[in-house]
């Protein structure tokens, strides 16, 4: 682990256990206790800890990355800047820090509230796609392809929403900030500029093309891979996937939430599988060797002489993987004895003459099947 940072759950004050909504409510709290703006007297400690809170949320509210997190601390985030900073997450929580000088902050703490125009670049949205796969896709895992429509950057002015030729202007207003500020006691105060509203810019003669929005709505065909065991519910992020920003400003996200089939056999309960298999009174009371089916072929499966109907049979190794690794489930087949309703009547004559030998049944009840399911899970 990296010894320059704590721990993002020590950093949030939360336990390892912590649902998605007890992190973002702790750092709700620590960004409110800890923003600059409300400690003026030691505004560079506030910085550090406001962006070390940021960092923490931005790991731990993810998915995939809290799942790398908790395996191998710091360094299981690689070097692909999964565990640095990411202001983009400050969006989700413009209901706090709206009124509390928003865009400054957010300025300063990236090295950018030096003086001078600047042109404000606005991070695209995130977008949403549904996607329905079959049972075994879920299983295994699938490599697909989907079409997304979205706005992306206008080709014909490159992003910027000026006419080819021509340029924009520094908004006169704001001084190209995008936003004017206001001094409130301790609080700084910022608001979108009224003129430009919040581009910093003026454009004077908008690009045909996208008239001026810098962006046109495309269609893209997009490769998603998806591991195997994963479920309904399961949300997929493609970083930089999203929209793309307004004037060149930073792209959104894809989130991928996907919607299983059920299958017409087998049932899932995590990543263990159940199905329900039929056999005969000969094989129940003699015993028999059946072949059960998986989703990777059939597999033997013994039946001991006696067998009640109802009895549960486990066959490890036959279930679902877990999508974050370390194995998979195992595959619980439930026996149903299956009464013939004709007989020959060599069938029948057998049969009597067995009822006619065979002692009055008082053993005691059997378990149900829910105590047998207890019993192979404890």
């Amino acid at each position: 682990m990296n010894n320059h940072k704590r721990d993002y759950y020590e950093v949030l004050g939360v336990p390892r256990s912590a649902t998605e909504q007890e992190i973002k409510s702790a750092y709700r709290k620590k960004a409110l206790e800890w923003h600059p703006d409300r400690n003026p007297e030691r505004r560079e400690q506030a910085e550090e800890r406001f962006k070390e809170a940021a960092e923490a949320y931005g790991v731990l509210s993810d998915q995939q990355k809290r799942a790398a997190y908790d395996r191998s601390g710091h360094a299981g985030l690689g070097g692909a800047g999964a565990g640095g900073f990411d202001p983009s997450i400050f969006t989700e929580f413009q209901d706090i820090f709206g009124g509390m000088g928003f865009g400054t902050i957010f300025d300063d703490l990236l090295g950018m509230g030096g003086r001078g125009p600047r042109r404000r670049s606005n991070r695209g949205s995130d977008l949403r796609y549904d996607l329905e796969i079959d049972f075994e896709e879920a299983v295994f895992g699938l490599d697909t392809q989907i079409k997304v429509p979205r706005l992306e950057t206008c080709l014909a002015c490159g992003g910027s929403g000026a006419r080819r030729g021509t340029a924009a202007t520094v908004c006169h207003t704001c001084g190209g900030r995008g936003q004017l500020r206001y001094n409130q006691g301790f609080f700084s105060i910022s608001r979108p500029c009224s003129t430009c509203h919040g581009a910093g810019q003026i454009i004077k003669h908008p690009c045909p093309d996208c008239r001026g929005e810098s962006r046109a709505r495309k269609e893209k065909t997009l490769k998603v891979r998806m591991p195997g065991g994963v479920d309904t519910g399961t949300r997929l992020r493609i970083q930089g996937e999203g929209e793309a920003g307004v004037q060149n400003g930073p792209p959104g996200d894809l989130y991928v939430v996907l919607s299983v089939r059920d299958h017409p056999f087998f049932e899932r309960q995590e990543q263990n599988l159940a199905c329900t298999v039929p056999i005969s009174i000969w094989q129940a009371a003699l015993g028999a060797e059946i072949q059960v089916p998986t989703l990777q072929g059939e597999e033997s499966l013994k039946i001991p002489e006696g067998t009640q109907t109802g009895t549960l049979f486990r066959i490890r190794g036959q279930g679902v993987p877990n999508v974050n690794g370390g194995g998979r489930g195992d595959l619980f087949v439930k026996v149903v004895v299956r009464t013939p309703s004709r007989l020959t009547k060599e069938q029948r004559r057998l049969l009597q003459q067995l009822a006619e030998i065979s002692p009055q049944d008082n053993r005691p009840e059997e378990k149900s099947v829910f105590e047998k399911v207890k019993d192979y899970f404890s």
